[in-house]
C-alpha cells in the first residue's frame, strides 16, 4: 500500500495520511459478491470516472494528475442494474431503456458527486453486482447497497488529490 491509496475497511477509511469516517455496505464486506445482497466488494479497484451534477454544483476540483474524465449528468443518465441487460453495469441514457437501472439525477444529494469504480466494469459478469460507486452518505456511517460513501466534503477533498496512481483498496 502506497499513501496515494484509498484504504477502506468496515471502521472507516485512511487516504493521503488522513483518515476518514465512511459508509459500507449494510451486507459488510467480503470477496464474493452478487447483484442486490448489499455487499461491498473487497479487493483493489480503480476509479475510472466521475459524474457530477451540474444542476447542483460546480465541475468537481480535479488533480491534473488524475487521469479521470469527469461528466455532467441530468434527468436522462441512468445505470443498468439488471443482469439480462446486454448494457449491465453501464452509463446509459433514458427514456425507453427497457431493463431495471438506478437514476443518477437522483431527489436527494447521494449522487451528486460519483465516483466510478472497475469492479465489474467495463466487461461485466451478469450477477456480479452492478453499481459500486464512491458517493456522498445519507448520514454519517449509514450503510449503502453496497457502495463505498463519504461526507460530501470529504469525497470531494478525495476526488481533488486522486492521481493515476491511486487504487480504492476495500479490505474486508
Amino acid at each position: 500500500m502506497k499513501p496515494s491509496d484509498l484504504v477502506v475497511t468496515r471502521w472507516g477509511a485512511q487516504f493521503r495520511g488522513r483518515r476518514l469516517p465512511c459508509a459500507i455496505g449494510h451486507g459488510g464486506m467480503r470477496c464474493t459478491k452478487a447483484e442486490g445482497d448489499g455487499v461491498t466488494p473487497a479487493g483493489n479497484w480503480r476509479i475510472v470516472g466521475a459524474l457530477y451534477r451540474a444542476d447542483r454544483m460546480p465541475r468537481p476540483d480535479v488533480s491534473s494528475r488524475s487521469g479521470l474524465l469527469i461528466n455532467a449528468v441530468g434527468p436522462g443518465h441512468i445505470w443498468s442494474d439488471d443482469p439480462a441487460d446486454p448494457a449491465y453495469n453501464h452509463l446509459l441514457r433514458a427514456p425507453g431503456h427497457p431493463f431495471s437501472h438506478e437514476r443518477l439525477a437522483r431527489g436527494d444529494p447521494l449522487y451528486d458527486l460519483v465516483l466510478i469504480t472497475n469492479y465489474n466494469w467495463p466487461t461485466a459478469i451478469a450477477n456480479a453486482g452492478s453499481a459500486i460507486f464512491v458517493h456522498q452518505w445519507r448520514k454519517p456511517r449509514h450503510p449503502t447497497e453496497g457502495c463505498v460513501a463519504f461526507s460530501a466534503s470529504d469525497l470531494r477533498w478525495i476526488l481533488k488529490h486522486w492521481t493515476q496512481a491511486s487504487r480504492l483498496i476495500l479490505r474486508g
